[in-house]
């Protein structure tokens, strides 16, 4: 059947007019191609639950790679591949580029943290013959959304002799696993009269780990003391120490396909470990870039990268200036001539739940990668807002390499709002802005994201990394 010619105005709106498209629908070859890459990505999400382990994980990966411990001391030509870790909770890795450091350098900056339970520094107590964890919510949580799940338990002890204990319980086949309790419909009248907000307190955030007690009569707190007995056989550890450990309560749940079609993935810690893996991925992949490459995942952003391994800290920018010191060059001129992908998430738009977005501006599932030129909460509130010249540049390289891409707001003005590393990363005279993966529930204990989306954002950082 021979085409109809088209009309003025249908050229007129070609030309004029912009829709982003869906990519199952425009490239449905990239299916098969996202199937294979979120392979990898899900055994990411499975095997690191922590910052530490992911670091631990990407380290493994960024070795077997050829990746050798940075030198600030040595003299790299290009193409050589570097890793620094701090402290075991950030990791920087650097593929050496072939411009001088003074003509440019492409960052690429995700956090590895989420939002969970951290155990207080004294948690262990018993009530009404049964042992618990006392808990203190990491991040922004909805605390009603932790109850009823199955709960492991992630983390390090170190202990007075200075050794340290690694802990995972949960995981395993056979593994026990823990649990928040609540309340029953038939006697929650009174519960149901609080707010969502209040549904589930902080210090209700109380987590299961023994119902069974020592079996000797006359012991105070019985069931404490078996739960105590049991950690102290498997792991060494008394009930001092834990003054001295980092102890996370994270979903057990694994990765898992979501839907008939498998285009969706379910996990916890999607947020924001769906644009680290990507970018370590791209990182690894770059072998001869044309500016040196800096790939960051970093910790802390979950409660506003605070501390010496989130990035309002200066970590990043003494790691700038030893590979400044290294190239003779002034490291204040390598932050200038710089660009950054601060490559973090954004709320995806929700058809239960449309109207907190304006769907104009909004990410949506299977749509691509998202450029958010800013994010804030209400007036722009603790935003980076990327300028038109670097809105110009990202999108040009992700045009160019064909990578399928939207823009996003996080909601509505005046609904709520959020922020990134962005706006550390600009306070060092860095142009940045964020591209990420639209997520659906973020901050729960099972975020969804399309595999579609994950791809192109490797695909973006592939880009970015060759232009």
């Amino acid at each position: 059947m021979e085409e109809k010619e088209k009309t003025p105005g249908q050229l007129l709106k070609e030309k004029l007019c912009w829709e982003i498209p869906s990519i199952a629908k425009e490239a449905p070859e990239q299916n098969a191609e996202a199937q294979a890459f979120c392979e990898g990505y899900k055994d990411f999400l499975d095997k690191g639950k922590t910052e530490r382990e992911c670091v631990e994980y990407a380290e493994n990966m960024l070795v077997k790679a050829g990746y050798a411990p940075f030198d600030s001391k040595k003299a790299y030509k290009p193409g050589d591949k570097v890793y620094f870790v701090n402290r075991k909770k950030a990791i920087i890795a650097t593929t050496f580029g072939q411009r001088p450091l003074t003509e440019g350098s492409r960052l690429n900056f995700a956090h590895i943290d989420s939002p969970r339970l951290d155990l207080k520094p004294n948690p262990v107590f018993e009530k009404q013959d049964l042992a618990y964890f006392k808990t203190h919510y990491y991040g922004g949580i909805r605390k009603y959304q932790w109850t009823c799940i199955p709960l492991a338990m992630h983390g390090v002890v170190c202990k007075a002799d200075g050794s340290m204990v690694n802990i995972c319980i949960g995981e395993e086949p056979g593994d026990p696993v823990f649990v928040i309790s609540d309340l029953l419909p038939h006697l929650a009248a009174e519960q149901n009269k609080r707010t969502l907000a209040e549904g589930i307190k902080g210090e209700e955030l109380n987590v299961i780990i023994g119902s069974l007690p020592f079996d000797e009569k006359d012991i105070k707190e019985p069931v404490k003391l078996l739960a105590l007995k049991l950690m102290n056989d498997k792991y060494g550890i008394v009930e001092k120490d834990f003054v001295r450990a980092e102890i996370e309560i994270v979903p057990a749940a694994k990765a898992a396909d979501v839907g008939f079609d498998r285009g969706l993935i379910g996990a916890a810690g999607q947020d924001d470990r769906v644009c680290a893996y990507p970018a370590l991925v791209a990182e690894i992949e770059s072998k001869a870039p044309l500016y040196t490459t800096i790939t960051a995942l970093v910790d802390k952003e979950e409660i506003g990268s605070v501390g010496n391994t989130g990035l309002d800290s200066d970590f990043i920018l003494h790691y700038i200036e030893y590979l400044a010191q290294n190239a003779g060059v002034d490291y204040k001129d390598v932050c200038k001539n710089a660009l950054c992908m601060s490559s973090d998430v954004n709320a995806a738009l929700d058809p239960t739940f449309p109207s907190v977005h304006d769907p104009l501006n909004a990410s949506n599932i299977g749509k691509g990668c998202v450029v958010t030129k800013y994010t804030g909460a209400r007036g722009k509130g603790g935003s980076n807002d990327a300028s038109a010249e670097v809105m110009q540049k990202i999108i040009a390289m992700l045009d160019e390499e064909k990578v399928y891409w939207q823009i996003g707001e996080l909601g509505a003005v005046d609904v709520g709002g959020g922020g990134t590393v962005a706006a550390y990363v600009a306070h060092m005279d860095i142009d940045v802005v964020d591209v990420g993966v639209p997520v659906l529930g973020m901050h729960s204990p099972f975020e969804i994201v399309s595999k579609l989306d994950v791809y192109n954002a490797y695909k973006a950082y592939l880009a970015f990394y060759k232009h």
